[in-house]
Formats: C-alpha cells, structure tokens, sequence
C-alpha cells in the first residue's frame, strides 16, 4: 500500500462483535490471564490501542515492531539507556532537541556515560567513534536549523564498527523519510508532533527491528513510560490523515521559504528545500518532502524580535510544532533554552531565529502574517 493508505487502514484492530471500522478504545488496565498466550498490561507496551497505533507506525517506517511511550522524551531516555552504561560512549550531532541535549549533558555523568557532540559531517562523526561506543544518535533535518546529514553514510560507518544509530525523525516524519531504508536501526519520534497533528497529544515513538524492539522494550518496561488508551486512540485518529496534512504542510512551507528567503527583513532562511541552502542535494537524494519547519533569522537593525513576534496575529507565539495550524518560537527562549549563552552561540541559535512549523492555512495568509509583522511603521 502506498503512505495514504497505510495511515487510513494499516493497523486498525477489527471488532468481529460490532464490526465498527474504527479501532474500540480498549479503558481497561486489567485483562484476563488465564487461556492467553502472554499477560496484557498497559505497562508491558501490549494493549490492543498500544498495538494499533505501533503497527501503523511500523508500516509507514517499513519496521518490524515498536513502542508507544507517553512523550518523546520518553522514547529518546529509553533507547538511550538501553544501550549506553557506565563505561559506554555516544556520538550525537551537536544540533538536535534541546531536551535531548540538556537530557545528555545533565544526566550522563552520573550514569559514568561518555558523550561527544560533533557536526553533521560524516566524517566528523567517524572520527568522534571510539572503541567504546555504542550508539550512535542522530536527527535530519536537525532542530531548529534543520542541518541535513548523509544518514546512509553514517549507517554505512556504523554498522562498519558494529555501532548502534538511532535517528529522530520527528521533522521528517515517515511521510516524507526512512530512515531504516537508508540504513539506521531505530527510528524515534515526538509523536506529539506531527503524527497528533492537532496539538492535543503528548506522546513519543520508537519503531525498529523485532530484536532491537525486545531489547528497548525490557528497559521501558522497567521505566513505565507508556501511553494510555484514549491517548492512542486519539494518536490513531490523527495518524490517518497524517499523509494529506503533511503534503499540504510541505508545500506551504516551501513556498513561505521561497518568499522569504529575498526578503530584506529576513538575514537568514533556514530550509532545505531551498536549492542555495547547504544540504539540499543530500535531503533530496533521501527524503521526499523537505518538512513543514521553516527557521528565519531576522535583522535586528530593522525588526526586533520581541516586536515582531507580537505584531504576529494569524500565527500563534507558541511552544512545540506539527499541529494543523502555523505556531513560531524563539529557541533561544524554549526548545534550546537549557544551553548555555555559549552553547547557543556555537550553535547559531541567535535572540533573532524564529522556527516556524507551518499548518494547513492558506500559504498567502501565512506570509502575509509574516510581512506585516516585518513592518516598522
């Protein structure tokens, strides 16, 4: 089937009694054991809604199995401290989720966990590999400079030292990149995001091989992270209509990045979509949209963020992304706020870069939003 198909149909558990087409909502935290062939427990990740929502995931993904978690964090602690101990080391790219990078830096010490930040270069990356390394993590596009990196290359160099890659695909999504088919064995998502769609869902992801799945499932278990029903049942409601969303999406956000990319307000914009940014012949060759996220930086001589920001009136000031309607944020004062001033400008994330996750609402109304709010006078 192809990707609109899969989010309609794919994973749907029938009821032979009613013979709704729609998955029930299963509220029951306890399920009968006798005559069964394994205990079903909302923590063990094995609920009828759990398994619904997994199996629409793992068909869009093309993986073999995976985890619900009640937020993306959730998913990205748990693959971590499954493979990385005392002892251990981890490569990430230095540009990725601010929770992520605050959940590294002041968390692994205690664990006795070695980590080194580098660049999207691949080689980069394989040069920061050691003998102890045991996972490599990764995101494409990178949040919020949507930095594109060769994920074949970094599979190819892993699986060369016999390492572990993990990729965040939230920004991607499975709608427009697989990262399995590229090579990387986990693939995590903020399910929060796009697969909600609709900014009402906290939740978290992870898909990947039967093997990897047994292993990321006994520490999640211990960690109780799991999602409940209703929130999979709204999850699996939002997914079928994921593909139509981010298409529109996509092509709203190419053309706000195309508009103002010669914009005299604008410093910087941020977009691999855009054939002068580099990257873009890399996200081509592997991804089939290039997202719904557009970074801006503006020039501060000329609109000051704060000004801007509330001259704003269609697109809402707001923290987190993905949903049907457009939201923008500052970094430096929400996803990336736990880095240091330091930390933030070795990275590029300046008081004047704005990330915008773009809706469903019309493209010119969009933009047009934007140019007022540009408007000194």
């Amino acid at each position: 089937m192809k990707k609109d198909t899969q989010c309609v149909h794919s994973g749907t558990y029938r009821d032979r009694d009613t013979r709704g087409v729609n998955t029930p909502v299963f509220t029951s935290s306890s399920f009968e054991y006798l005559d069964t062939p394994y205990n079903i427990y909302p923590r063990y990740f094995n609920t009828p809604n759990q398994r619904a929502v997994v199996d629409k995931l793992c068909a869009l993904e093309n993986a073999e199995d995976g985890l619900l978690f009640s937020s993306g964090m959730a998913a990205i602690s748990t693959v971590m401290l499954t493979f990385l101990g005392s002892g251990d080391h981890v490569v990430l790219k230095e540009d990725i989720y601010g929770g992520t990078h605050h959940f590294v830096t002041a968390d692994f010490k205690r664990f006795g966990i070695e980590y080194t930040f580098v660049s999207n270069n691949t080689e980069d990356i394989e040069k920061a590999a050691r003998e102890n390394t045991r996972l490599i993590f990764i995101e494409s596009p990178s949040n919020p400079l949507l930095k594109i990196t060769d994920i074949r290359a970094v599979a190819e160099i892993a699986k060369s030292k016999n390492i572990v890659t993990a990729i965040d695909n939230t920004f991607a999504t499975p709608i427009n990149q697989n990262p399995m088919e590229l090579g990387i064995d986990i693939v995590i998502h903020s399910g929060t995001k796009y697969l909600g769609g609709h900014s009402d869902i906290c939740c978290g992801a992870v898909v990947s091989t039967e093997s990897l799945t047994r292993r990321i499932r006994g520490s999640a278990v211990n960690f109780g992270g799991s999602l409940n029903a209703d929130a999979c049942y709204l999850l699996e409601r939002s997914m079928k209509t994921l593909g139509i969303r981010v298409e529109r999406q996509c092509m709203n956000a190419q053309y706000i990045a195309e508009s103002l990319k010669d914009n005299p307000d604008i410093k910087k914009v941020y977009y691999p979509g855009l054939k002068s940014r580099q990257g873009h012949d890399t996200a081509k060759s592997q991804m089939r949209g290039f997202g719904a996220i557009v970074s801006f930086e503006l020039d501060g001589q000329k609109t000051g963020p704060s000004e801007f920001i509330r001259r704003l009136r269609l697109i809402t000031p707001a923290v987190s992304l993905g949903g049907v309607e457009s939201l923008i944020c500052a970094p430096a004062e929400t996803s990336h706020e736990k880095l240091s001033d330091e930390e933030r400008k070795e990275l590029g994330i300046t008081d004047g870069l704005f990330r915008l996750s773009v809706g469903i609402e019309d493209s010119a109304d969009i933009l047009s939003d934007i140019e007022q709010a540009l408007k000194t006078t």
